[in-house]
């Protein structure tokens, strides 16, 4: 078997993982260890050894059911996987890919809907203030998924404790952060 990326044997998606992140899904051997450690492998559609063996396959099919699989957003990205794979193959950044490129061509998993919210509610908020602003997390998350008066009881118990601030710590080099992600889209987009 070989180990070009762009070899026949190879999905087209293996390529571009390889492009990207640096990630050989030509090295995966099977063992499952990733599978095995995985602590939210019984929540996937495919555990992560079986998303390394569809990219494996060169099959369009298979490409497409990782891109709209709801594995790819369950993935925590504990770095388990990457932790115990015996070929230091890392996982977590392919999983980061795969969720850009699913959102990218809107072939992200329905069942994911809440998760994808909270993934962009998080984004915008590390974007806008350079790190985690949780009351404007909470409200982008809420207007996205439509969970208006979901736990509302929390929010004054936790300002009340300090676990929320209402205006948000904005960290000093705001354009440093902001080029980070004018970087990352420039580079997704090409």
């Amino acid at each position: 078997m070989s180990s070009d990326p762009h070899s026949p044997v190879f999905s087209v998606l293996g390529g571009e993982i390889m492009e990207h992140t640096e990630v050989k899904v030509s090295h995966c051997y099977q063992c499952g260890k990733c599978s095995a450690g995985c602590p939210l492998s019984t929540e996937m559609d495919y555990p992560p050894s079986v998303i390394m063996r569809m990219l494996q396959r060169g099959s369009p099919e298979f490409e497409e059911k990782v891109l709209r699989s709801l594995s790819i957003w369950v993935c925590l990205t504990c770095e388990m996987c990457f932790a115990r794979c015996p070929m230091s193959i890392d996982i977590p950044k392919m999983m980061d890919f795969l969720r850009a490129k699913a959102l990218k061509e809107k072939k992200a998993s329905p069942k994911a809907k809440e998760i994808v919210a909270f993934h962009k509610s998080f984004l915008d908020s590390i974007r806008y203030t350079g790190r985690l602003y949780e009351i404007g997390l909470f409200a982008d998350y809420k207007a996205r998924t439509l969970k208006i008066l979901d736990d509302m009881a929390l929010a004054p118990k936790m300002m009340k404790r300090g676990k929320l601030n209402i205006i948000p710590e904005l960290i000093k080099d705001r354009s440093g952060v902001a080029s980070i992600f004018k970087k990352t889209i420039k580079k997704n987009n090409n």
